[in-house]
């Protein structure tokens, strides 16, 4: 199930990731097709300032995902509307100051990126300025899209969140294509451009928070302001590691210009905007893999983590492979896309996004394994990973072969950070692990003790009702194996087949679906704990008790509530995940 399930959410998460950056592409595009390279160096030099934005979103995100994910992993549906209540304060409070101090100091700024001074016959200057005001615009639902997508994902409305993402690159294609044809907006008009879409995706993303059977409500109690210090805390990693590519880009900006000018940076522009959507693919990976480890490190469920760590590093390893053979096959094709009347230009981007295609494996493992220890609790690990990899080592490689290469050194600069970066993370796990491994166990570097030992701890997946039987006849004989009496035993037992059986024969039926139960059966002292989670229709079966408390009929969730001490359920993941304490 964690295979099946972490698939499910990969797919729209590069999409959302892929459908940002490709607005960043159409725009680089459509700047160097119709606004030229002066106006495609200014795009480069405002990126710093998009990635300080972006920062700042993924930041409550990332926490949202660690508070939210704990949350549901517990079961907690308070805490999942604390969280969600925090999560629009902040997002209202950030983007609000973002937009009041860019509007008011955005000549200083345009200066220290690097564009020249104000009054100055520089145009790199005007244009510069010009996109950061029509971006900037854009900023309350820029930094709202972001912090809406973990949510969409836990809710599981995958299908609205891919509807999103796709309005928002066609609509962002289309305001574009006004902007330089019809409008002659310049630089304002393509930033104003991608604004607008951002608007188009927060809009239709709301939809989801106006059901009437939502997942998260928003509550402003007693606890929010604490909630949003917590949010902000676990979302420190993620901002350290945008600030640390924000410096690096600010960085290599500036050696750029030293080594070969605008046009060198017009060149990395290209390079950093082909490489976004390339990244995509590690960027989804490593979201999914922050929102599930966070779920599982919460249930202290040690073998769902070691899983989740073998398929986010073989699918992290496998599909960047295949993005890196296509992104130096096509290279050429690609920078012509940006500049296709500047040959030096042309010849420099090539290069470069040639060499930078090799760090995409490797870089894809970091951003893997770095969003799962900042899952399970690890901030101090990823916020070095974070440093190391985004700029602390290709800072150092820059500033070292562009001496010897140029801007070639600085292209390899990437790969060397990259590769160097994963090569020390190894050597850690290694360490701490005691000898050389290359196994899920060593990487997950879960605490001493963590989680139920492997003998106290139950795992049956389910796919039909001769199934039911053999995971009710194999519980009863590991309660019995734990020391518990037959009679509790065979309670323990009860709960599991009388459960199981009525997902089998209402859930597995209600449509055309392939369907699947993971039952988790834990010993822990005297209590026994079972988790049970499916993919069918959302169903409450603790909700529809009290409903029907009064009935005589419904006799397997009557016997099974007589059993147990406490039942919880949530929907969450596009599962149905109830919990049972005996």
């Amino acid at each position: 199930m964690i295979r099946k399930l972490f698939l499910q959410m990969l797919w729209p998460q590069v999409l959302s990731a892929m459908t940002v950056m490709l607005c960043m592409l159409v725009d680089s595009i459509m700047i160097g097709q119709f606004l030229g390279v002066d106006a495609m160096s200014a795009y480069g030099l405002t990126t710093p300032v998009l990635l300080v934005f972006a920062a700042l979103g993924s930041m409550i995100s990332a926490g949202v995902q660690v508070v939210c994910g704990k949350a549901v992993g517990t079961v907690d549906r308070k805490a999942t509307d604390a969280c969600f209540s925090a999560s629009v304060v902040l997002a209202a409070v950030i983007s609000g100051l973002g937009l009041g101090l860019v509007l008011v100091f955005a000549e200083p700024l345009c200066t220290l990126l690097g564009a020249g001074a104000a009054g100055t016959s520089e145009p790199v200057f005007g244009m510069t300025k010009q996109y950061l005001i029509g971006f900037i615009l854009g900023a309350p639902a820029f930094i709202s899209a972001q912090i809406m997508i973990p949510y969409l994902q836990m809710s599981g409305s995958r299908t609205r969140l891919v509807v999103a993402v796709a309005a928002m690159t066609v609509s962002d294609i289309v305001f574009d294509c006004l902007n330089v044809l019809l409008f002659h907006g310049g630089t304002f008009g393509m930033g104003l451009a991608s604004s607008l879409s951002y608007y188009v995706a927060f809009v239709i993303g709301l939809g989801t928070f106006l059901k009437k059977d939502r997942l998260f409500h928003l509550r402003f109690q007693n606890g929010v302001a604490k909630t949003c210090l917590s949010i902000l805390r676990h979302g420190i990693p993620t901002v350290v590691n945008q600030i640390s590519m924000v410096l690096l880009t600010f960085l290599l900006n500036k050696i750029l210009i030293q080594v070969g000018q605008y046009r060198a940076v017009a060149a990395y522009s290209v390079i950093s905007t082909i490489g976004n959507i390339s990244f995509s693919f590690g960027t989804g990976i490593g979201a999914v893999a922050l929102m599930l480890s966070s779920v599982f490190f919460a249930d202290e469920d040690r073998n769902a983590l070691k899983e989740l760590v073998k398929t986010m590093a073989a699918y992290g390893a496998m599909l960047d492979f295949l993005v890196t053979v296509l992104v130096m096959t096509f290279a050429g094709f690609l920078v012509r896309l940006f500049v296709p009347e500047d040959p030096a230009a042309e010849r420099m981007a090539t290069e470069g996004v040639r060499l930078f295609a090799l760090c995409l494996v490797p870089s894809a493992l970091n951003s893997a394994f770095k969003n799962y220890y900042q899952g399970i609790g690890r901030s101090k690990l990823t916020q070095v990973i974070s440093v190391l990899q985004n700029f602390a080592l290709a800072a150092l490689y820059a500033l070292i072969l562009s001496r010897f290469f140029g801007t070639t050194g600085v292209w390899l600069a990437f790969v060397f950070g990259e590769a160097t970066t994963f090569v020390l993370l190894t050597l850690l796990v290694w360490k701490r692990y005691g000898r050389v491994s290359i196994s899920a166990e060593a990487y997950a570097m879960l605490p001493k003790g963590f989680g139920a030992a492997e003998e106290d701890c139950l795992e049956c997946t389910i796919l039909s009702m001769s199934d039911v039987a053999a995971a009710a006849s194999r519980t009863e004989s590991f309660c019995r194996c734990r020391g518990q009496s037959p009679t509790a035993a065979k309670q323990v037992a009860v709960c599991v087949q009388e459960m199981t059986s009525n997902i089998v024969q209402y859930g597995f039926t209600s449509d055309t679906k392939p369907h699947s139960i993971f039952v988790r059966v834990v010993h822990r002292g005297n209590e026994q704990v079972i988790r049970i989670r499916d993919n069918c229709v959302e169903f409450d079966p603790v909700h529809y008790f009290e409903l029907h408390r009064a009935d005589e009929s419904h006799a397997g969730i009557r016997s099974v509530m007589a059993i147990v001490k406490d039942a919880s359920y949530i929907h969450s993941l596009g599962l149905n995940i109830l919990t049972l304490h005996l």
